[in-house]
């Protein structure tokens, strides 16, 4: 079931903004892969919202058509309908548009000049972004 709601959402360019709250309950279902209100209050820091303040956030993830649920009685075990990585996709490109127009490299070395990276630290990044690069291309081409 979650992998044809994801391949809808990647596929949308109209996906939906979570808000903070919503992206923090987001960020545990996600997580969880599926649980109730209770695991994921669990899961949130201290201090812990009400249980109606859950319940509430996710009904509207549900409404925004992030979460669904599968009902056993008068209980409700929630699992998410689309997954972390096309909800980042989406929301990156938004963010690499609207304040870098659309260049990583602008993106990269802003963020290169704002935590103070060494040398080997950027190094580091076109090692793992070669690595990256050449997995994908493998699995494309096999």
């Amino acid at each position: 079931m979650l992998r044809n709601n994801v391949s809808f959402y990647q596929r949308s360019s109209t996906m939906k903004k979570l808000t903070t709250a919503e992206e923090e309950v987001m960020q545990i279902v996600w997580k969880l892969e599926k649980g109730f209100i209770k695991d994921i209050l669990e899961r949130m820091p201290d201090p812990k919202p009400p249980y109606t303040t859950v319940l509430s956030v996710i009904r509207v993830l549900e409404k925004k058509e992030f979460v669904s649920h599968i009902q056993y009685g008068n209980t409700y075990e929630y699992y998410p309908l689309i997954n972390k990585e096309a909800y980042a996709g989406e929301h990156f490109n938004h963010f690499l548009s609207g304040y870098f127009n659309n260049s990583f490299p602008k993106m990269a070395a802003f963020f290169a000049r704002e935590n103070n990276l060494t040398m080997g630290e950027l190094e580091e990044i076109i090692r793992l972004t070669e690595h990256e690069l050449n997995q994908s291309n493998n699995a494309s081409n096999g």
